[in-house]
């Protein structure tokens, strides 16, 4: 035993614990100071030595140490009975090594890697503000490369090279079991299964594999959540801390945003996910430029509206940290709207939570620090807004629908108010009898977005008219754009739907297939057929391509044998384009094939687009909403009220000059396909089935409806083939055209009146948006005189007559 029952306690500080081969705890970088420790010494002895050899401030840390012989297992020294027990155990000794960790890092253990496991360019001990490293954080699986067979891509959940299980403790001194190289939470996404036509199992189409998910072409790491956004239940422990998924909320060139305030918030979630500070080069409402703080650094961002679709796109980023600032050490900045964001999610669950206790808990979760005057201040719009939302969904939005109702019978506004979530669901009887009866049965999902905020998000349902003209259906206001909301929204639009006595026979939606909308329209419409927007995933694609080594003239040819791809109408014109593009690129090809053309290339869809590829026709709801009108949510469904009214008025009015069977754009359409009939040869085979010779030999049915070319069966129009045996056998064009072309459909479609709603200048809906003032102070209740026991005093003012402090001259009471 060491001399008179002291022992050397080496305190470590500043560095991190990693797993080792045989699951014992290793603890790596950081500085140490020798400290001496006796039986009679309290912990707040032990703690004020400590304090002053590190200079930091201990008052919120945790001391652990380990048992002799024992590295698995970390014992917590929480009060003088657990110093004396280590004076005690660790005797024989002579010394022991006690480890100072942030409360917030006691969860945190990094696997064994067998290299060591501090950054080059990061300080190991120096960081006063660490990152709170959750123990939470989603390690991402390994991605076997893409094979010319389309191998799909698995994570590997039996790997023997991984460590074995690390035994921890957590803050109540529970050790509980951490297993790496297990990733079967990620293997399952909720509907999200893709059902390939059979033709995809045919021999000659050897090369596509649809269970894939697309991967990054020049990225060796694959993320388990990108693609689909929505598991089945996942564990709670994996989606506690957000700041796990922040970092990669920020993707690339190329990706859009609602507005210039939804890319500064997701930017600032982006940076402290990251851990690091950045600063404005440029901050406009149409453009944006960041560059990281750190000397020399260089990462940078650019961003600037669209001219196109009024987003707000990334146009330049330079994803490379040469500060050392991007493995989560550095300090973080927040915004004011990022803080009032998650103070209401807080108030949310607890509402009696004091500014204090904020400070705390976004500190522990977020690694944010932020004083109690900012977060006072921050609770103080929150509780504005959250009350403005409540006087509006229990106010203003059940006042709205009654009076729809009354004017309007037929159509919908439904509200969902949970603890979490506001959604609204709101479809005009004019909308829904115009699509139930005069369009095509194809919807098309997407966002509209909106200028001035982002407190909600507006989803919509769309179909075209007989001219192609964009019909707007349904609309839903929700929180955030996920699966649960979805699913919700396209709830409510079958049941409109079904009101209206809507057949659901080969509907097709056309969406960009994210924010679990790949799942979603299964879940809800089984026997419905879904298509991606091709646009969004050439955009994907033209950003991979930014990756490689290839000059523009390239990337346009592939680019071009892409489209191809997607227009082919048979599996070989498919295969064609995409060898093409493999005899250039193996990685691009395999990339096309694992993105599932099942859902984008006319070769493999079943369902019926009529032509449409893109779901950015919803783009032109961008200025149907007037900025000054998108803060509340009933002024913003009355004012799409009367647009959709002004559109319908202007269209029927239109429609009254049109002469023929088909409406211009179908009749611009069919005359193109009777110019391209001239020189085809014609052969009967029988009353109603045709071959048709020309660049090659095709089969047309009359009685289907169906030309071997799928041309006739993709569009609704009869395809050039057709048109020749029509010519050959003295049959009409038009008598085989669908009748979702004809002006009667165009008629049907407008044929409903959206009536005004009375009383809308009357009503103030500005009511809500304060809240009322705080009542006064009654004046038989003293005001509170605060004091501030840390406050340091700078100058001491005596009296004058008695020369002592604490009173002035009027006050004295000293006898003189």
């Amino acid at each position: 035993m060491a001399e008179g029952g002291i022992v050397v306690a080496i305190c470590q500080h500043g560095g991190e614990f990693t797993s080792g081969p045989n699951g014992n705890l290793i603890y790596k970088g950081g500085e140490a100071h020798a400290v001496d420790v006796s039986r009679e010494m309290s912990l707040d002895s032990f703690k004020d030595e400590v304090s002053k050899v590190f200079h930091v401030d201990v008052t919120d840390m945790s001391f652990k140490y380990f048992l002799p012989n024992n590295n698995r297992t970390l014992i917590t020294v929480s009060c003088d009975r657990d110093l004396q027990r280590m004076v005690d155990f660790t005797a024989s000794a002579a010394q022991v090594d006690v480890f100072v960790i942030s409360r917030v890092e006691n969860r945190s253990i990094i696997p064994y890697t067998g290299a060591s496991t501090v950054k080059a360019g990061s300080n190991a001990h120096g960081d006063k503000r660490k990152r709170p490293t959750s123990k939470n954080k989603v390690s991402k699986s390994n991605k076997k490369t893409p094979s010319a067979t389309g191998a799909a891509i698995q994570a590997n959940t039996h790997d023997v090279n991984q460590p074995g299980p690390v035994v921890a403790l957590n803050d109540y001194n529970e050790d509980f079991q951490v297993e790496f190289g297990h990733d079967d939470a990620f293997a399952t996404t909720a509907g999200a299964v893709s059902s390939a036509p059979d033709a995809l199992n045919q021999d000659k189409l050897a090369l596509v594999d649809m269970q894939r998910e697309p991967a990054e072409i020049f990225d060796d790491a694959i993320n388990p959540y990108d693609g689909s956004e929505i598991i089945i239940d996942p564990p709670q422990e994996l989606t506690s801390n957000p700041t796990v998924f922040w970092d990669g909320i920020i993707k690339g060139v190329g990706q859009e945003f609602d507005n210039v305030k939804d890319f500064r918030a997701q930017l600032c979630k982006y940076a402290i996910g990251k851990g690091f500070v950045y600063r404005f080069i440029k901050n406009e409402t149409t453009r944006v430029t960041v560059k990281c703080v750190g000397d020399g650094c260089t990462w940078r961002l650019h961003a600037s509206e669209s001219s196109r679709n009024k987003k707000f796109v990334i146009k330049k980023m330079t994803d490379e940290h040469t500060c050392g600032g991007e493995g989560g050490e550095g300090q973080r900045r927040a915004t004011r709207q990022w803080l009032t964001t998650i103070i209401k999610e807080k108030l949310r669950e607890n509402s009696s939570l004091k500014p204090k206790d904020l400070v705390k808990e976004i500190y522990e979760e977020y690694g944010v620090l932020l004083t109690y005057s900012q977060v006072w201040r921050g609770r103080e719009v929150a509780q504005k807004e959250m009350f403005h939302v409540m006087r509006e969904t229990f106010g203003h939005l059940p006042w709205y629908r009654d009076r729809l109702f009354q004017t309007n019978p037929g159509s919908s506004l439904e509200l969902s108010q949970t603890a979490d979530t506001r959604r609204v669901f709101f479809a005009f009887h004019a909308s829904l009898h115009g699509f139930a009866n005069g369009c095509k049965p194809l919807l098309f999902l997407d966002k509209v977005p909106l200028k001035a905020t982002n407190e909600y998000k507006l989803l919509v349902a769309a179909a075209v008219d007989a001219d192609d003209g964009i019909f707007p259906v349904a609309f839903n206001a929700v929180e955030d754009d996920n699966y649960d909301s979805w699913v919700w929204f396209l709830m409510q639009l079958r049941m409109a739907l079904q009101y209206h006595n809507y057949a659901f026979n080969s509907m097709t939606f056309l969406s960009n297939g994210q924010k679990g909308l790949d799942a979603a329209v299964p879940h809800v419409f089984e026997d419905s057929h879904h298509a991606f927007c091709l646009h969004h995933i050439m955009e994907e694609f033209k950003g991979e391509l930014r990756k490689g080594p290839w000059s523009q003239q390239i990337r346009d040819a592939m680019v071009e044998d892409f489209t191809r791809a997607a227009q082919a109408c048979s599996i070989d014109e498919f295969n064609a384009s995409i060898e093409s593009i493999r005899n250039i690129s193996t990685e691009a090809a395999d990339w096309i094939i694992a993105s599932k053309p099942e859902h984008w290339s006319d070769a493999f869809f079943t369902g019926c687009r009529y032509d449409h590829f893109s779901s950015n026709i919803v783009d032109a709801f961008n200025n149907w909403i007037p900025t000054k009108k998108e803060g509340s949510m009933v002024l913003m469904i009355d004012s799409l009220r009367i647009k959709i009214t002004e559109v319908m008025e202007a269209r029927r009015e239109a429609c009254k000059s049109w002469e023929g069977p088909l409406t211009p754009s179908m009749d611009y359409k069919a005359q193109d396909e009777l110019s391209k009939a001239g020189k085809l040869t014609v052969l009967c085979s029988s009353e109603t089935v045709f071959e048709v010779r020309g660049n090659g030999i095709f089969v047309v049915n009359l009685a289907n409806w169906e030309c071997s070319c799928r041309r006739w069966q993709l569009s609704g129009l009869p395809c050039m083939h057709a048109v020749a045996v029509f010519n050959r056998i003295g049959r009409s064009f038009y008598d085989y055209c669908s009748k979702y072309f004809r002006i009667e459909s165009y008629h049907l479609t407008y044929s409903g009146t959206i009536f005004p709603i009375p009383d809308m200048d009357t009503f103030d809906f500005s009511a809500g948006a304060t809240i009322p003032p705080p009542k006064p102070r009654t004046s038989d209740k003293p005001r509170r005189k605060r004091f501030n026991p840390n406050k340091v005093t700078t100058l001491i003012r005596l009296c004058s007559r008695c020369k002592q402090a604490g009173h002035n001259k009027a006050t004295c009471e000293a006898l003189l």
